[in-house]
């Protein structure tokens, strides 16, 4: 049986994954995006407005337009927050943020700026529901409330209690579905690189060369080719993500590279299983030298 988050079946089966972005936050636009050629929709609420409204209309729309010839009812839909993951004060302080879209259905959060593994266990801690013990040694009881299983549920295709068991995040719980991400996206996180991507319930995480960037003094760094000070971040935090088993997020848009060129280096040279695709083409590209058998 296919599981409700198509990403994280794909994952588990070691194929990468291709996300873009909606259009726009409305039912229309769900309706439209529920047949999109790619694995998982990236809502940006890093810096944007955070239109819960929105979201909960879009989800509705995915819902109704779906399901996806993969079978899943959904794509995958991961959102990032307009708070920050600097310190577990921060992201305790801002759960309400994370309590909000995944009420709307949604099927994984991407934190940003996770300076250390106090703020990434706070941040696993605030998506898990009290009841749920696995990892409670390291993560703490979970701080999310009842109350905001639906309409998410219905989004899911499953009862109140079901959504709350399966509401956990992966690889943490096998029986999972939230797929939690990092942005370990600037120096002071590079410090604390291995003792971060130890926490478990990470599923995937990317080294944000933007932001990383201009942690280094950098004001405009976000594409290659990068300086050397930038390779060896991107380096040490992959290196950090294979020692756990953790999917890495990166894309590399290198004007002197073909299409294919870009794609066959993100996947043969960088390792990526996550990664940004500007059109279908490109993912398309990407399956074919997978030899990936899942349909869209």
């Amino acid at each position: 049986m296919a599981r409700i988050n198509k990403c994280i079946e794909l994952l588990a089966e070691g194929q990468p994954i291709y996300a873009t972005h909606p259009s726009s936050l409305t039912y229309e636009a769900g309706l439209e995006d529920a047949k999109t050629w790619a694995d998982m929709l990236l809502i940006d609420f890093e810096h944007h407005p955070f239109d819960t409204v929105g979201l909960t209309n879009f989800m509705r729309g995915l819902k109704d337009g779906g399901p996806t010839a993969s079978g899943h009812l959904t794509p995958t839909v991961v959102c990032t927050l307009p708070a920050n993951a600097i310190s577990p004060e921060e992201v305790r302080y801002n759960a309400w943020q994370a309590r909000h879209v995944l009420a709307a259905g949604v099927h994984g959060i991407l934190h940003t700026h996770t300076r250390t593994a106090e703020s990434v266990a706070a941040f696993v801690q605030i998506t898990r529901y009290p009841f749920q013990t696995l990892g409670q040694e390291v993560i703490g009881e979970g701080l999310r409330g009842a109350g905001g299983q639906s309409p998410a549920n219905a989004i899911w295709g499953l009862s109140t209690a079901e959504y709350a068991k399966v509401a956990d995040p992966w690889p943490l719980n096998p029986h999972g579905e939230l797929l939690l991400g990092l942005k370990i996206e600037d120096r002071h996180c590079l410090q604390n690189v291995d003792a971060i991507a130890a926490v478990p319930g990470i599923g995937f995480a990317e080294w944000g060369p933007g932001d990383m960037g201009m942690s280094f003094g950098h004001p405009d760094a976000h594409d290659p080719p990068y300086p050397q000070d930038m390779n060896d971040a991107r380096d040490k935090i992959k290196a950090a993500l294979d020692r756990q088993g953790i999917a890495f997020y990166s894309s590399w848009a290198d004007p002197a590279l073909t299409m294919e060129q870009r794609l066959d280096y993100s996947i043969d040279v960088l390792g990526v299983k996550m990664m940004g695709a500007p059109n279908k083409a490109w993912a398309d590209y990407g399956r074919l030298k997978t030899g990936r058998t899942m349909p869209v």
